[in-house]
């Protein structure tokens, strides 16, 4: 079975201009609202069957958390969902924010 991958803050700045990197935020409503990656889009239990149906499953994924925890079990989910590039962002929004703040979005 295939598994995500890890990504880091400075790679995935590298990455972020792909225009088919989907930067899936799983943190709660008004934590993403408040502030995400530049471009991210809301994930949650509510949207994940719209996001699967709608997503390339072949498009680089990077989900991103709080911290980088609970990503990894989203990104695992996922992988089970056929998707074939997805990371986890180590880290998470809380170290995005610190090394990254222009490419935070309000």
């Amino acid at each position: 079975m295939t598994t995500f991958k890890h990504l880091q803050v400075n790679d995935l700045v590298e990455l972020i201009t792909n225009d088919n990197l989907v930067v899936a935020d799983i943190r709660d409503l008004n934590s993403f609202n408040a502030g995400h990656i530049k471009g991210a889009q809301h994930l949650s239990n509510e949207s994940i069957t719209d996001f699967v149906r709608n997503t390339d499953i072949d498009a680089p994924v990077v989900v991103c958390c709080y911290h980088g925890n609970s990503s990894q079990q989203a990104a695992q989910y996922l992988i089970s969902q056929d998707f074939t590039d997805v990371y986890s962002l180590d880290g998470g929004f809380s170290a995005w924010q610190l090394q990254q703040p222009e490419l935070v979005e309000h």
